[in-house]
């Protein structure tokens, strides 16, 4: 029975995330709108959003609109999204692609998407996902990010972790639990978006003047409003 049920489980993960990759493919401008709009909502609700004084600070933002959780005892998640940096001049970077994975163990069932953003306080945590594949917790310390105009950085606990987690649903901000989710650099993404089969993430990062389709500025802008220049 456990066989069936995994397999079951394993289907329909490859369903969503067979869907989710070609969408992405097929229209990675809308991934960046999306992500634009869940900027836009930070602090649409005092009582549930995310600290100006943690947005200030950031070094990193990664946005995973509309990732897919599926439950059945063992559950799983899968989407894609975007990540920005600060540069060198304090400056938001344009969106690199990624992909996101994880997975948990416990009774559950049931399929739903919400949103995902992850606060990277230090540069280097950033840094290191473009190096290869990065995982949450083992790579960087994380923690449940804090929300509220009340909360701030002296949330955590010693204050030693370097990435808060999020999640968002039906407009709400909240802190999640994402130990051991993976991230990856998409290069298709990347591909897709830039129409450049030459540049990864670090170069988006270190050369502002490459060629980007015009929804990267809005997203730039979005990120400044939010969270400053």
């Amino acid at each position: 029975m456990m066989t069936i049920r995994l397999g079951l489980l394993l289907i329909i993960l490859m369903f969503f995330s067979g869907n989710s990759l070609a969408e992405a493919g097929r229209d990675h401008i809308g991934k960046v709108r999306d992500a634009i709009e869940i900027v836009r909502e930070f602090s649409v609700i005092p009582e549930n959003e995310i600290p100006p004084s943690i947005l200030k600070n950031a070094q990193g933002i990664a946005i995973i609109p509309g990732v897919i959780k599926v439950g059945f005892i063992i559950g799983g998640n899968y989407g894609t999204g975007v990540i920005s940096v600060r540069d060198r001049n304090g400056l938001w970077t344009n969106p690199a692609f990624i992909t996101f994975t994880g997975g948990s163990l416990g009774w559950q069932i049931g399929v739903q998407s919400t949103d995902v953003i992850l606060v990277f306080k230090s540069r280097k945590s950033v840094e290191n996902i473009t190096a290869g594949k990065f995982t949450i917790g083992a790579d960087a310390s994380v923690a449940v990010g804090p929300v509220g105009r009340q909360a701030s950085a002296g949330t955590d606990i010693g204050l030693k972790a370097e990435i808060y987690s999020y999640s968002r649903s039906r407009g709400l901000f909240a802190g999640i639990a994402l130990q051991g989710s993976a991230i990856e650099i998409d290069y298709e993404g990347i591909l897709d978006f830039y129409d450049n089969n030459q540049i990864g993430a670090k170069d988006i990062f270190e050369n502002p003047g490459l060629k980007a389709p015009p929804v990267a500025r809005d997203f730039r802008n979005a990120l400044k409003e939010k969270a400053g220049p």
